[in-house]
């Protein structure tokens, strides 16, 4: 008895410690220090310490933390008192008499012995329940993560497509400069001179929907990052030429990895969880076992009120069988057992998911760095190709106007080399979330 209740002591203790305040050493932040971008890294902390969602989830696990303690309480005995006025009147026989005002002051002790540990198996279930909650919890961590890497890299995209796409615009306007001339002197017609004038346009549309698309990236950062949206114009970021990764990716991920996914760790917390409720439901069959004491202190009586002779003492033990109850018992363990069915096709669904999510980046990443390889092969014989194109146009072999389109098609490369790169670099953040963050 005397270990018991050391036991349970020590597990009151354990529960009472705040959970509040999220081990971040289980989501790999060092994979995000490898980028060298203190601006990333101020983003991540920022969202860490500010991010409502993620806040949110802390005190969704805090519930199912005190609903264990909550259960573990019922695993022992109670104790009350009560103060109580009794104004009552009965026969006197002789002298001998009871007051008829009198205080009671009766201490009530209660214990449902748990012989069948239905009520231990209760408290099992209820930690699974919180168990999960705290693997879902983590996969909010990483989720949120790889979202704000992948938003702060779109950020970075796009400030180098709106900048080729400015010297596009101002390469357009130069050429439709050119055109004019051509036109006054009638070296080309009405048409050729509409045509440069709707390329200027266009160009100029596409710089305007860039740079919405950039701002809209930027409120997204500021929430995700837990930062007023107003201060967007504020916020800093670095360049996408010098932005890499300076580890290394795996090119396969062992299972152990794959099947310790919080989302896999979750869906089998709450397939033990469904396990222990069947048996849980089966022992409700069985009688209950309670023992009650209770020690009344009294005025009703001569004597001393808290004296032996003037007190009321009195001890009840013994076993509790329903007989009838409608079926509720057996709907109940056929509900349990069906839940776990249910709960075991999530898992194995959520194990071929987890597979084919990691499976699927790694792929992503290996034909991405091959992409990302063979433009910027494509971009070194562009340069190579806009380099004679300007000795010609030095030599006066070729035109203004074709050495501006020259241009464009070389900013065109480039533009198609940034959004390589910055697939190739988001990949990386998707493969960190599906391997739960051990990358």
């Amino acid at each position: 008895m005397i270990k018991k209740i050391i036991s349970a002591f020590i597990i009151l203790i354990c529960l009472s410690q705040s959970v509040l305040a999220y081990d971040y050493a289980n989501l790999n932040l060092e994979f995000f220090n490898k980028f060298n971008d203190n601006n990333l890294n101020y983003y991540i902390n920022s969202a860490l310490e500010n991010n409502h969602e993620l806040k949110k989830t802390e005190y969704r696990v805090e519930q199912y933390r005190q609903q264990v303690k909550y259960s573990f309480s019922k695993e022992l005995p109670t104790f009350s008192v009560g103060a109580n006025y009794l104004g009552i009147h009965t026969p006197k026989f002789g002298s001998y008499g009871l007051s008829d005002n009198a205080f009671v002051l009766p201490f009530v002790a209660s214990y449902e012995a748990d012989f069948l540990l239905k009520n231990r198996d209760k408290t099992k279930s209820y930690k699974k329940s919180y168990e999960a909650a705290t693997y879902e919890q983590k996969a909010v961590y990483l989720s949120l993560l790889s979202d704000l890497a992948t938003v702060y890299t779109n950020i970075l995209q796009y400030e180098n497509l709106i900048l080729n796409q400015r010297k596009i615009v101002s390469n357009n306007e130069k050429i439709l400069l050119h055109s004019q001339k051509l036109f006054n002197r009638g070296i080309i017609s009405t048409s050729e001179l509409n045509n440069s004038k709707k390329q200027v346009e266009d160009s100029k549309t596409q710089l305007n929907k860039l740079e919405k698309e950039q701002k809209i990236l930027l409120m997204q950062l500021a929430i995700l990052s837990g930062i007023s949206p107003e201060n967007i114009n504020d916020l800093k970021y670095s360049n996408l030429n010098t932005f890499e990764y300076s580890g290394d990716i795996p090119s396969e991920i062992a299972s152990d990895v794959i099947f310790s996914r919080p989302d896999v760790m979750a869906a089998e917390a709450k397939l033990e969880k469904a396990k222990i409720d069947i048996r849980v439901a089966r022992k409700e069959f069985f009688p209950r076992f309670n023992i009650t004491g209770v020690w009344a202190f009294n005025t009703i009586f001569p004597g001393n009120f808290f004296s032996w002779e003037s007190s009321l003492a009195l001890l009840l033990a013994g076993a509790t069988q329903d007989i009838f109850q409608g079926g509720r018992k057996v709907a109940n363990l056929r509900f349990q057992k069906a839940k776990y069915e249910e709960l075991f096709e999530d898992y194995k669904q959520t194990d071929l998911n987890a597979i084919k999510e990691v499976n699927t980046a790694l792929c992503f990443v290996k034909y991405d760095t091959n992409t990302e390889k063979n433009v910027r092969q494509k971009l070194s014989y562009q340069n190579t190709n806009f380099q004679n194109e300007q000795k010609k146009y030095n030599r006066g072999i070729i035109s203004a106007i074709e050495i501006l389109e020259m241009e464009n098609q070389k900013l065109a490369v480039e533009n198609e080399l940034t959004k390589a790169k910055t697939q190739k670099l988001i990949n990386y953040f998707t493969l960190y979330k599906a391997v739960g963050g051990k990358l």
